[in-house]
């Protein structure tokens, strides 16, 4: 995968203004050599009713929108049709929770890479548009441990 030096930046379409969905904090989770997948993180906010239906990325054969939920006491992933974004309200895709699934990864992703995305959101009119963005590739921070003497410590 090509290298890009370019500080996080969210770039949006003349045409996503229309809906005027924003995109915060959009990051994806670096890979280690051989790792087929990988998931996309981010903050999404429409100003009217929409839904967020599919997404692409040229760093990955298959890309696909998916949610964690408990099913009968297991975690499970799968991908769903659409994903709501209700007027006025952030929608986090967040680690275990909903996020933007790349799958069939061409490279690694590596830590401080740009990764773009094409986010596709229809709204209530049933007009799609592209969002296009652009995410900084980073490590996973380590979750906080308890050891034996009952403290939280980060790893």
């Amino acid at each position: 995968m090509k290298r890009v030096v370019v500080s996080f930046a969210v770039l949006m379409s003349a045409f996503a203004a229309q809906a005027q969905v924003t995109v915060k904090d959009a990051w994806v989770r670096a890979t280690v050599a051989q790792q087929k997948a990988t998931g996309a993180f981010m903050q999404l906010q429409s100003a009217q009713d929409a839904k967020l239906i599919s997404a692409q990325s040229p760093v990955a054969g298959v890309v696909e929108v998916h949610e964690m939920a408990m099913d009968g006491g297991v975690m499970k992933m799968r991908a769903v049709p659409s994903l709501a974004l209700p007027a006025g309200k952030a929608v986090d895709l967040k680690p275990g929770g909903y996020h933007v699934m790349l799958m069939d990864l061409k490279g690694q992703v590596k830590d401080g890479d740009t990764v773009p995305v094409t986010l596709v959101v229809e709204g209530q009119d049933g007009k799609r548009q592209n969002i296009e963005i652009k995410a900084s590739a980073r490590m996973a921070a380590a979750p906080a441990m308890k050891h034996g003497d009952g403290k939280m410590h980060k790893h």
